[in-house]
């Protein structure tokens, strides 16, 4: 079927970001328990996502981290562990958009209270030496999922007073920790020339693949979200890119969650007593 030219695109045409869903997560996390054989009970209040894995494979190299037994998902294993005083569970390889929401959506239904995701990202323009972090503000909407949870819109942007209250924790992060857009991609393989130029125009610091949906999905669940890109590489267009840090960078990203975790459990005492 040919698009009329006038009409929005074929993902727009019957989206209604307000409406309520019929298939909900609190569902395939009951019937995920009845069949798997799942006990009652929470995950852990902070959770992170894990997209390239290098966490995931680091804590069990180091046989830290045990599965959650309350973890209904069909689709993955969570880790809970403790961190520098923080007590944090992690899911691994929620890469792209689609797939991050869906495990972001049924960690909220499972008790999470924050999630954080810290992904691997491609340098867009020059913040300094890398590897670093973007602590992200806003993301660039170049994904499908975002528009399910959101009227369309350039940018999906993180709750500010969120990023606020949390943003001393940053400090404590051996490599530094800027803040800035990045832009979201559903399609790495098509980054061209033009893509890139103008996303360096709109003032974006890398590229990644799951805030921008992430973003949209905690502005319209009222959950908080905050999304992290390691920038490790400038897209592998020389030899010798993608050099994280020690152990897959994964140490500095897991120093950079708790950090975040202990601000948070300090954000939520004082929140308690005032």
């Amino acid at each position: 079927m040919n698009r009329d030219d006038d009409g929005p695109p074929p993902i727009l045409r019957t989206k209604h970001p307000g409406d309520r869903s019929v298939f909900r997560p609190e569902n395939l996390l009951r019937e995920g328990r009845r069949q798997l054989g799942k006990s009652d009970g929470a995950v852990p209040r902070v959770c992170l996502l894990d997209p390239d894995g290098d966490i995931v494979r680091h804590l069990k190299r180091e046989g830290l981290g045990q599965p959650c037994g309350s973890w209904a998902c069909y689709h993955t294993e969570l880790l809970e562990f403790a961190w520098e005083g923080a007590a944090l569970g992690v899911v691994g390889f929620a890469v792209d958009a689609p797939f991050a929401v869906l495990v972001g959506e049924q960690l909220f239904a499972s008790g999470c209270e924050l999630l954080l995701s810290i992904t691997s990202a491609g340098q867009i323009a020059p913040v300094g030496p890398t590897p670093c972090f973007v602590a992200i503000e806003r993301a660039l909407r170049d994904e499908g999922t975002s528009y399910h949870y959101l009227p369309p819109s350039d940018f999906s942007e993180v709750d500010g007073s969120l990023l606020e209250a949390l943003k001393s924790a940053f400090e404590e992060c051996a490599q530094p920790v800027h803040g800035g857009p990045t832009w979201t991609t559903d399609a790495p393989y098509r980054e061209t020339e033009a893509a890139i130029a103008a996303a360096r125009e709109a003032g974006v610091l890398a590229v990644e693949m799951e805030a921008a949906a992430l973003y949209a999905f905690a502005r319209a669940s009222g959950n908080p979200v905050l999304c992290f890109a390691h920038v490790t590489n400038q897209m592998a267009v020389a030899e010798g890119d993608f050099e994280k840090g020690e152990a897959g960078g994964s140490r500095d990203a897991l120093s950079l969650a708790a950090a975040v975790a202990r601000r948070w459990t300090e954000v939520r005492s004082d929140s308690r007593t005032a």
